[in-house]
């Protein structure tokens, strides 16, 4: 336990790894590189209350600053790594600088999709993953503005709601002919397309984007059908893409994310991974899956800081999600593809119900809005057959 273990990416993975290793008593040296010039933050609330104002920068972080004093680790802030030397076990840091390592953890997240528009590069054009993102869209969020979005998952949504919130014009477009079609059911999505377009979104489904047009700066978004949407801002927001471009690139096996087992080791001896960049295989739905989540990253780091203090982990968690957007929270438990059942309990239109998925009889996963009891309990029981009684009644 006195290897000398370098950690790529400071984000939620990696400030719970640095936690776990010294709570399990790994002594050997531990140093911090993220491209960032952050100590390691959250990035849920981007999109809600940093975005609104409502939370401070430095209530974003996720340790506070001597944390990493009093853990001895050594901090290195603002330099990418460019290449990760497997045979000589070293990185190559921006400036050509070398760090050699004896273990390497890689946590570097995702990032935020993009799409080759004609105009995607104009000025107002923007993506949301990162503080200094959100740094560039807050002094546009003023009432009046017109902010266009291109995508209706998580983060446009949330960001939808922020802007209505504060007096912003918003259009939703989405390309799918219906929102969160990615993660949600039809009754799930026609709840969440009612309570925006009731809010006064102006929401768009089965559109597909043209162009973005203006001179110096965005002035319009065009449709395929040639409708021009003028706006000051256009955030796209169609998802992301893990961050496993340097992994591929060393010779780490990667497909949409660095594969790791059950302890989170890669296939190459000493490196491991955990985070949104990761994927595994999920013993518990019998294929392969990423999960962009909170808990996933905690956990995950908490098995490799397991695994490198002696222990054998053996990672097949339950996945759970969350969004908030107005007052309205979606929380979700297990991983709802493939369902052949789906029940609601309870009534949409009182705002506060769930939907139970099934597969074969048996629980695979629940959507909860406003309705913790039944997301808590979820938790417990998914992988379990339905009965009346398993969750609690509306």
């Amino acid at each position: 336990m006195h290897d000398n273990l370098l950690i790529v990416g400071a984000g939620q993975a990696a400030a719970q790894a640095i936690q776990s290793l010294r709570q399990g008593g790994f002594a050997g040296k531990i140093a911090l590189c993220g491209d960032e010039e952050h100590l390691p933050y959250q990035r849920p609330p981007l999109s809600k209350k940093y975005l609104s104002g409502e939370l401070s920068g430095d209530r974003l972080l996720l340790r506070p600053a001597d944390f990493y004093d009093t853990t001895d680790v050594e901090l290195i802030i603002g330099k990418s790594v460019e290449a990760i030397d497997v045979a000589n076990k070293s990185v190559t840091l921006s400036g050509a600088e070398k760090r050699e390592y004896d273990k390497l953890l890689l946590t570097m997240g995702t990032s935020a999709r993009t799409i080759p528009l004609p105009g995607h590069d104009l000025e107002g054009v923007l993506t949301l993953r990162s503080i200094g993102n959100v740094d560039r869209i807050r002094p546009h969020m003023t009432k009046g503005s017109r902010l266009v979005i291109i995508g209706a998952g998580y983060i446009g949504l949330e960001v939808a709601a922020i802007a209505r919130q504060l007096g912003l014009e918003v259009t939703v477009l989405e390309a799918q002919d219906r929102v969160l079609k990615r993660v949600v059911s039809p009754l799930m999505s026609s709840f969440f397309q009612d309570l925006h377009t009731q809010q006064g979104i102006d929401l768009r489904l089965s559109t597909q984007t043209a162009e973005i047009s203006g001179q110096n700066r965005v002035e319009a978004v065009v449709l395929g059908d040639g409708t021009s949407i003028p706006c000051d801002l256009v955030l796209i927001a169609i998802g992301s893409r893990p961050n496993d471009d340097l992994a591929k690139e060393a010779g780490i096996d990667a497909n949409d994310g660095i594969l790791v087992d059950p302890s989170c080791e890669t296939s190459q001896t000493d490196i491991f991974a955990a985070g949104d960049c990761t994927r595994f295989h999920s013993m518990r739905y019998g294929h392969s899956v990423r999960l962009e989540s909170v808990q996933n990253a905690i956990d995950q780091a908490k098995a490799v800081a397991q695994t490198l203090c002696g222990g054998e982990p053996h990672y097949d968690p339950i996945p759970w999600f969350w969004s908030d957007q107005y007052d309205i929270k979606l929380q979700i438990a297990g991983l709802s593809q493939n369902y052949d059942e789906a029940l609601t309990i309870g009534d949409p239109a009182g705002n506060s119900f769930y939907v139970a998925y099934l597969m074969d009889g048996n629980l695979i996963a629940v959507d909860s809005v406003c309705h913790p009891r039944s997301h808590m309990m979820a938790r417990r029981v998914l992988g379990q057959p339905w009965s009346e009684g398993l969750l609690p009644s509306a």
